[in-house]
């Protein structure tokens, strides 16, 4: 049986929740149970805080987990590798200081920065060849600077506007582009159950990244409109019981659809239709 690792809580859980949802796997809790066994597929969901995920993939204890990429990258000696990201939870690893203080990296040298990622900044330091004081804390280092305990802070910023309520304004590069992502072990890459939920999961991403196009178009304009709409591997053809026309489906980035439509509409295409994919195999 798949063991499969769940965020209990944080802007990851939500998230996570809904997409194995979609992706068929009973995830409703009764309660507050951290382990739910779904027998259909074969798995157990285990929930739990989304730093320790990454350890436990890591000890092979949990085969597969969702977590942050941060998380990973800052979980010191761990066998988990990133086996797929998953395109929510978006977020960047930057630092702050008391606004108009601070523009440039350089700037850190024999600074105090508070941080509840202490692995991911000690190696981006070294790599810089920067020598600063780590401070860590497990949550709330934007109030640290006001508080006297750290000069200056690195931590996850999504919107930023935490920070700027605190005082604090980002500046220099940013040390990592975070995203939640489907871990495991190198030696569970091949599992079978592993495979199935991967194949679900880009089924899921695929289907909310498009929509389904119908449309019929004049037979004189379809390599055209063929060309707004391509889809995946190429457009299903039709024909109509008027032979000048032509039926098309196919399937469209929703965020190109607007374009794709009025472009269709510019080439006199009629019946555009649009239909949401609640899920899909390629």
């Amino acid at each position: 049986m798949l063991r499969i690792a769940v965020p209990n809580k944080g802007a990851l859980s939500e998230a996570a929740v809904q997409l194995l949802k979609e992706a068929g796997y009973k995830t409703r809790r009764s309660g507050r149970e951290l382990v739910l066994l779904d027998h259909a597929n074969e798995v157990e969901l285990f929930f739990l805080r989304p730093r320790d995920i990454a350890v436990y993939v890591g000890e092979g204890s949990i085969h597969v987990g969702i977590t942050g990429r941060d998380l990973l990258a800052d979980t010191p000696d761990c066998a988990a590798i990133e086996h797929r990201a998953l395109g929510f939870g978006a977020s960047q690893f930057r630092f702050a200081g008391p606004a108009g203080q601070y523009t440039d990296i350089s700037q850190l040298e024999g600074k105090r920065i508070a941080t509840s990622y202490d692995v991911l900044l000690r190696e981006f330091l070294a790599s810089q060849g920067l020598d600063a004081k780590v401070v860590h804390l497990d949550g709330a280092v934007e109030s640290s600077v006001a508080l006297g305990v750290a000069d200056l802070v690195a931590d996850v910023v999504e919107t930023g506007s935490t920070l700027k309520a605190a005082g604090l304004e980002v500046f220099g590069p940013s040390v990592m582009r975070s995203e939640a992502v489907l871990i495991t072990r190198p030696d569970h890459v091949n599992d079978p159950g592993l495979y199935k939920l991967d194949r679900r999961i880009q089924g899921v991403l695929v289907a909310r990244e498009y929509v389904l196009v119908d449309y019929d178009i004049p037979a004189t304009h379809l390599d055209e409109a063929v060309a707004i709409t391509p889809g995946l591997e190429s457009p299903t053809i039709s024909g109509l019981h008027d032979p000048a026309w032509k039926a098309v489906r196919s399937m469209v980035r929703r965020k190109e659809l607007n374009d794709a439509m009025d472009n269709l509409a510019d080439l006199g295409a009629r019946g555009i239709i649009v239909t949401d994919i609640v899920a899909c195999r390629l």
